[in-house]
């Protein structure tokens, strides 16, 4: 068993930081939660803060000003940490990466370990993305 088996073995709880976006990333992981998805049945529960969180979900361009915030969520949550970056502006900043207050993708700032891409992505997506991880040995 490796490290990261025997650490996600338990259900998984999930923080979501919203970065600079058009909130479109943020509805659909919402609707994650809805009894159609069910992001319960895989053992994952969204949590309020991220001191106690297995995965860290960013949706969202981060700029200048939530560069800082998404560095202090990240120091605080206990390692091992899953980060997830979620949609075209989380992985390479989308519409927003030509504006002068971008700071950079996800994956410039924090460690990525999970990309999940579209625009919104589906709730399947990001289901699907977070669950092959978690299944890759």
């Amino acid at each position: 068993m490796g490290i990261k088996s025997y650490c996600f073995k338990k259900s998984l709880w999930l923080y979501h930081f919203a970065g600079a976006s058009c909130n479109n990333c943020d509805i659909e992981v919402l609707d994650c939660l809805t009894p159609r998805y069910d992001v319960e049945r895989f053992g994952m529960l969204l949590i309020g803060s991220v001191r106690h969180a297995d995965v860290l979900l960013v949706a969202g361009s981060i700029n200048k000003k939530c560069k800082s915030r998404l560095l202090e969520v990240y120091h605080q949550a206990p390692k091992p940490l899953v980060v997830v970056a979620i949609g075209a502006c989380g992985i390479t900043g989308g519409i927003f990466a030509e504006g002068n207050t971008f700071a950079g993708p996800v994956d410039k700032i924090i460690p990525v370990d999970v990309y999940i891409p579209g625009c919104p992505p589906k709730p399947e997506a990001i289901l699907a993305g977070i669950v092959n991880f978690l299944n890759k040995s």
